[in-house]
């Protein structure tokens, strides 16, 4: 299974700037609403994982957190991203008869699920204080 780490931060190209006016030009030209939106679904597989770590959780409530966290708002964008954990072996669910409706599709952590969340959170850990090391360092 290939690594969520190759879509975590966008490759950007940074233009040596000479002045002001070029710097805002380069601003202007950059997707940086694009660039927002691959960073966000580079960890959005973690944030799934870690949200049905927690216990059996249906689709809607999983939607709830991420839009809450402001990580994904794009409904259309949870339901392939659960089929293809699930067919990757790392999500179980289960169906639960509903008062109110239909039955409902409860999601799970399998045991792959879990070994391979576990590695993720160290993989996380090491990337997130790489990073912080990096841009905590002060200017010369």
């Amino acid at each position: 299974m290939p690594s969520i780490l190759h879509c975590i931060v966008p490759f950007i190209n940074f233009v040596s700037l000479s002045s002001a006016e070029n710097a805002l030009n380069a601003i202007d030209n950059m997707d940086l609403e694009n660039a927002q939106v691959q960073m966000r679904k580079g960890i959005l597989e973690y944030c799934i994982l870690h949200i049905i770590s927690r216990g059996e959780i249906y689709a809607s409530e999983i939607l709830d957190e991420l839009i809450n966290a402001r990580i994904m708002v794009v409904e259309g964008t949870l339901y392939p991203l659960l089929t293809r954990l699930k067919n990757s072996g790392l999500l179980d669910y289960k169906w639960v008869e509903s008062t109110s409706g239909p039955p409902r599709k409860y999601y799970v952590l399998t045991d792959t699920g879990q070994l391979f969340l576990d590695n993720l959170n160290s993989t996380w850990n090491e990337l997130s204080e790489s990073v912080t090391t990096i841009i905590s360092k002060k200017t010369k």
